[in-house]
């Protein structure tokens, strides 16, 4: 991980948080709002508490890349998806009482960039109520996603999990192109299964019958097509 010197304007970053301001207080909070940025490479990430104790802080808002977070117990893991406008405050388990304390990794499945919203933009983000709101917002965002993917992982059909799943990281990542709606990440049979709840055999047959019927296809170059419509609220069986 490396941050060097460079700094960004996070509303030209990130313009969506912004959206609320109208344009006197838009160019202000633009011009005052300069965040320094942390660059971290694909691998494993250890995130480190700011110096300062983090007190304050805001956190890191993902301004591009993939990163993916594995929480562990035993040999039970559940895996997140985090990418652009994710907050995330990853050094708060450091000093929490916990009972049961699991194990924790990050991994940068792409090169990722992160806005360090520290102490000094935290006070200037806060003159403007409209951005407080917005940034409460992404934590919002996803607690419901994280909600959705518990949820979609209690269905009893493998399939019907992971085609709800492709749909959901679909709004976030997809594209449309000419034979379906393109989810270029790089997910592996391992990764799904952490993301549903399911062991990667019960993967790989259940995306090979998604496959035959034409829900799904994996290109050669690792990315998935989907195909036809989504299947909306989760039909009675699945």
């Amino acid at each position: 991980m490396s941050s060097g010197n460079a700094f960004v304007r996070v509303l030209e970053e990130d313009p969506e948080l912004a959206a609320g301001l109208d344009e006197t207080s838009l160019q202000l909070a633009t011009r005052h709002a300069i965040a320094a940025v942390e660059v971290i490479a694909p691998g494993v990430w250890e995130p480190t508490r700011p110096a300062d104790g983090g007190s304050g802080h805001l956190g890191v808002l993902v301004l591009d890349g993939l990163l993916m977070r594995d929480v562990t117990f035993a040999r039970a893991a559940c895996t997140e998806l985090l990418g652009r406008g994710d907050l995330l405050r990853p050094w708060d388990w450091d000093d929490e009482v916990v009972t049961v304390r699991p194990q924790v990794v990050w991994t940068a499945l792409q090169p990722v960039r992160l806005a360090i919203l520290d102490r000094r933009i935290t006070a200037i983000i806060g003159r403007w109520p409209e951005l407080v709101s917005a940034v409460a917002a992404r934590a919002i965002r996803r607690a419901s996603e994280l909600a959705t993917t518990q949820a979609t992982s209690h269905l009893t059909r493998v399939d019907a999990r992971l085609e709800l799943l492709f749909w959901g990281l679909a709004d976030r990542w997809g594209r449309v192109g000419p034979d379906g709606v393109v989810l270029e990440l790089p997910l592996t049979h391992q990764v799904l299964g952490r993301l549903v709840g399911a062991q990667r055999p019960s993967v790989t047959t259940a995306l090979s019958d998604l496959t035959r019927r034409r829900v799904v296809e994996r290109r050669e170059d690792g990315a998935w097509i989907l195909r036809g419509e989504p299947p909306g609220a989760a039909p009675e069986g699945m």
